[in-house]
């Protein structure tokens, strides 16, 4: 077993649109392919996992994620990075689609999503680091014992500002983006 990176997406591989119900909506934030490059030269496994409850309210169609996630695949390896896995969460208690309204162990906080990307890709997560913009992402690192990064992109700042301080979790290193986020792993995993 080995140590990952888990990333979010909105806000942290790609600027915060809210939803992204169109495919220029989707736009690659500077560094973000270079820090994930950065962790591939590393030999570290990068998974993607997403909360996109989009789809389950009915803001955009199936096909429209795929759409993205290919687009987000192509740009990476544009820049000689790519992603070991992407891991979605689909579902919302709220759903305008049944098939997606559940209140289910994958959507973050909740450990889900992770505990599959560990058993599919033989990780260790309670080594392993959760980069994200929302606190969300950091009681999620918590759940499986992992460290918590937050990045000031997406809704990181505000996060920071708002909601962190009266949040039992906190973040084991707060970082202006994704690449700065990256830096600072392969110095702790070095250590």
């Amino acid at each position: 077993m080995r140590p990952a990176v888990f990333l979010d997406r909105d806000g942290t591989i790609n600027e915060q649109m809210g939803y992204i119900n169109h495919i220029s909506r989707f736009i690659m934030l500077p560094r973000a392919a270079a820090a994930i490059r950065l962790l591939n030269e590393q030999g570290v496994p990068v998974v993607v996992i997403s909360n996109q409850s989009g789809l389950a309210r009915g803001y955009f169609p199936e096909i429209l994620l795929k759409e993205v996630h290919i687009k987000m695949t192509k740009e990476l390896t544009k820049a000689g990075a790519h992603v070991d896995g992407i891991y979605v969460c689909p579902h919302h208690p709220e759903a305008k689609e049944e098939r997606f309204r559940l209140v289910c162990d994958c959507r973050k906080p909740k450990p889900g999503l992770f505990l599959q990307a560990a058993v599919a890709l033989d990780l260790d997560l309670a080594h392993s680091y959760v980069v994200g913009d929302r606190w969300s992402d950091l009681k999620a690192a918590a759940a499986v014992q992992a460290k918590g990064i937050l990045v000031l992109t997406g809704y990181g700042r505000g996060d920071y500002d708002y909601i962190g301080p009266g949040q039992k979790v906190q973040p084991t290193y707060v970082a202006e983006d994704l690449y700065a986020a990256v830096q600072w792993i392969v110095q702790d995993m070095a250590g």
